[in-house]
C-alpha cells in the first residue's frame, strides 16, 4: 500500500504538538464584555434569556469591572436602561444618565479598562426605534443631532471609545465632528458599520427593554441576504473617520468577517449577540453539546474569520478557561 509522503495526523497527535501548530490562537485581550447598566445601588438582575447574564447597578458593574480585568479582559462595552423614557430619548444625551454614571464607577474601580458605550437611542424611546419618529418613519439626519450629544456625554464622562449602532446613514462623521468640536479628538469611534437586521437579536431586547413598541428596524438595519452593501457600509464609515469597524452577528455571518477584513486595514469587530449566547446554553442545557467546547469553537471561528476584537457575553467564562 503506498502512503503520501506528508502525513498531517503526525503534528495532531499530542496536545502540545496541536498547540505549536495552531494558527489561531485565543486570548482575554480579544474580548470586549456587553453589560446592560441600570439605576440604583446594589442591583444584580438576571436575565431570563441570557443564562448566567444580569443588568448591574453602576457600582455593581465596577465591581465586575473589576473583575474582568484581573481575568484579562480588558474592555467592556455599556448599554443603558433608564428610569425614564419618552419619544426623543432624552435620558440617553443626559450627563449623569446611568451610562456616564456607571463610566465614571468603572474608570474609578479598573482604571487601565477601556470603557466602550453603545450609542443609540432604541433603549431611551418610549417607541423602542433607534431614532427620532414621525408619522411612522424614523427620521435619519434629526436623529444625528441627538446621537451626537449621546456621544458627547458618555466621552465627557470619560469613555475611551463610542459605538454608534443606530444604521443612521452620516452618523459616524456627524458624532466625529461634534467630538472634535467639543475637544475630545481623543475619543474612538466604533462603528457598528454592519449591522443585519437579525432574528438573533431577540434576548437583547429582553434585557435592554428595547423592543419597538411598532413595526421593526428593517428600514435602517442591513437585509441578511447582502454582502456587497456591508462593504460599502464598512468603506463609508471608514472614510467618515471610524477607528474600529464592526459586524453583527458574528456567527451567522463569518463570510461578511472575512470580506470587511480584506476591504479594509482597520480593526474590525465582531458582535456574538444574545441569541447566539442564548442558543448554545440552551442545547447545552439540553445535553446536545458540550457547553464549553462549543463556547470556544464559536469563538475561535470568529477570530479565524477575520475579527481582531470579539464582543461576547462568553467573555469572563472564556477567559476564566484561557487564563
Amino acid at each position: 500500500m503506498s502512503f503520501p509522503a506528508s502525513r498531517p495526523r503526525r503534528l495532531r497527535r499530542t496536545p502540545a504538538l496541536r498547540a505549536l501548530v495552531r494558527e489561531t490562537v485565543l486570548t482575554p485581550k480579544d474580548f470586549v464584555f456587553p453589560m446592560f447598566i441600570v439605576p440604583g445601588r446594589g442591583v444584580s438582575l438576571p436575565i431570563g434569556s441570557m443564562p448566567g447574564q444580569k443588568r448591574y447597578s453602576p457600582d455593581l458593574a465596577a465591581e465586575e469591572a473589576r473583575r474582568l480585568w484581573d481575568l484579562g479582559v480588558s474592555a467592556v462595552l455599556l448599554f443603558g436602561i433608564p428610569e425614564h423614557k419618552d419619544a426623543v430619548g432624552s435620558s440617553a444625551y443626559h450627563k449623569d444618565g446611568i451610562v456616564p454614571q456607571a463610566v465614571r464607577a468603572i474608570a474609578k474601580a479598573a482604571p487601565q479598562m477601556v470603557i466602550m458605550t453603545d450609542v443609540c437611542l432604541c433603549e431611551y424611546t418610549d417607541h423602542g426605534h433607534c431614532g427620532l419618529v414621525e408619522k411612522g418613519e424614523v427620521l435619519n439626519d434629526p436623529t444625528l443631532e441627538l446621537l451626537a450629544k449621546q456621544a458627547i456625554a458618555h466621552a465627557q464622562a470619560g469613555a475611551h471609545v463610542v459605538a454608534p449602532s443606530d444604521m443612521m446613514d452620516g452618523r459616524v462623521g456627524f458624532i466625529r465632528e461634534e467630538l472634535d468640536d467639543e475637544g475630545l479628538e481623543n475619543t474612538s469611534i466604533m462603528a457598528y458599520s454592519v449591522k443585519y437586521a437579525s432574528a438573533f437579536y431577540g434576548p437583547f431586547r429582553e434585557a435592554a427593554e428595547s423592543a419597538p413598541a411598532f413595526g421593526d428596524r428593517q428600514s435602517y438595519q442591513m437585509d441578511p441576504a447582502n454582502q456587497s452593501e456591508a462593504i460599502k457600509e464598512a468603506r463609508m464609515d471608514e472614510e467618515e473617520g471610524a477607528d474600529i469597524l464592526m459586524v453583527k452577528p458574528a456567527g451567522p455571518y463569518l463570510d461578511i468577517v472575512r470580506a470587511v477584513r480584506e476591504a479594509t486595514d482597520l480593526p474590525l469587530a465582531a458582535y456574538q449577540v444574545s441569541g447566539e449566547y442564548a442558543m448554545i446554553h440552551a442545547a447545552a442545557e439540553r445535553g446536545w453539546i458540550d457547553l464549553e467546547r462549543a463556547m470556544m469553537e464559536s469563538l475561535i471561528g470568529i477570530k479565524r474569520a477575520g475579527a481582531d476584537i470579539i464582543i461576547s457575553y462568553f467573555a469572563p467564562h472564556a477567559a476564566g478557561l484561557l487564563k
